[in-house]
């Protein structure tokens, strides 16, 4: 795969599998905090944020979902990259839909901002990437904890009073992020890229091994954490809503498709149909990018034309214990 290596771009140096065949994630390079306190480095302030997303990429997908529902499109701005990367990494098409220019440097290449943070940068250029605007670097390109600062440390700035890790609940989402984690999140990826047999039938076991607890678990409660949509539920739903359309096929994990599932099925439902998550869904740009950016995968490249689940279906979960609050009712969201 390719990457960074001493700030010089190269195509052939990262192996993705390890010596027995197993996905190996490589660890992000960059893990500076945003945090509300008068003697960080980086504070939350409007305006001075930048977010670098893939509209198919889970991770970014992450991110996108809790500045929408906390309601801080004005305060941090977004550029997208083309679906499609190819051997020279994540691209800014402006001229393709749903994608923008790099709208701070006009870049070509994501690659470039990487260099601009750190000249000796070693290491993949990935997304999400929380961009200090004031500064001139990146705070940040782990998932995770891009939700989190966003998610916790920007209440003054943010349009919407929701909160996506109460107290009281911190130490089962904490808990159910880690758990959900490297099993599914991560599992498909593992099942996908997994380069052996063994690998692979490890990985799938796990994955719905897995999903059958969370639907069993779901038969009684709302969501993960209970009675509240918690940050646990934005990083399950990044990976169930790709499932069906590319995870199933792509990445070979069909032994059920969710919508097989009787509870995950319509807890998917419900996530999507929250005020301002189905409009971070962009479904072509998931589809494009894994069907044409993977040739060890699908080397023909190209993309199915199904199964195009009905995501705004009835879902009947309203009828458990929990609700939204008023502001989330109210949310609205563009990556404009």
């Amino acid at each position: 795969m390719n990457m960074l290596v001493d700030g010089e771009w190269r195509t052939d140096a990262y192996e993705s599998t390890n010596e027995d065949g197993e996905f190996d994630r490589q660890e992000t390079s960059f893990r500076n905090r945003i945090r509300d306190d008068p003697d960080a480095r980086f504070r939350p302030e409007a305006g001075r944020y930048h977010l670098y997303v893939s509209l198919a990429c889970p991770w970014a997908h992450r991110t996108l979902l809790v500045r929408a529902l906390k309601g801080l499109d004005d305060a941090i701005s977004v550029d997208v990259v083309d679906p499609y990367r190819a051997d020279d990494g994540w691209q800014f098409t402006p001229e393709k839909d749903g994608c923008t220019e790099d709208s701070l440097y006009g870049s070509e290449y994501l690659r470039e901002l990487y260099v601009t943070a750190d000249p000796d940068m070693t290491g993949r250029v990935t997304v999400p990437v929380l961009w200090d605007k004031q500064e001139e670097t990146i705070v940040n390109n782990e998932s995770e904890e891009i939700l989190r600062m966003l998610d916790t440390e920007f209440d003054d700035i943010a349009q919407n009073d929701v909160d996506l890790y109460p107290e009281g609940y911190r130490e089962d989402v904490d808990r159910i992020i880690e758990d959900i984690y490297e099993p599914i999140n991560n599992g498909v990826y593992r099942a996908g890229f997994a380069d052996t047999q063994a690998a692979y039938d490890d990985a799938v076991t796990e994955l719905f091994d897995a999903l059958d607890h969370w639907d069993s678990v779901l038969a009684d409660q709302r969501y993960l954490a209970g009675d509240r949509l918690t940050e646990a539920d934005i990083c399950m739903f990044t990976t169930l809503v790709r499932f069906d359309e590319v995870y199933h096929t792509h990445f070979m994990c069909n032994h059920m498709l969710i919508r097989e599932y009787d509870n995950l099925w319509p807890y998917l439902r419900d996530l999507y149909q929250t005020p301002g998550v189905a409009e971070t869904v962009n479904m072509s740009h998931i589809k494009e990018h894994y069907y044409t950016t993977h040739p060890d995968v699908s080397p023909k490249r190209i993309v199915p034309m199904g199964p195009d689940p009905d995501f705004e279906a009835t879902h009947d979960r309203d009828g458990l214990p929990g609700e939204l609050s008023e502001d989330l009712l109210a949310t609205a969201y563009s990556v404009e």
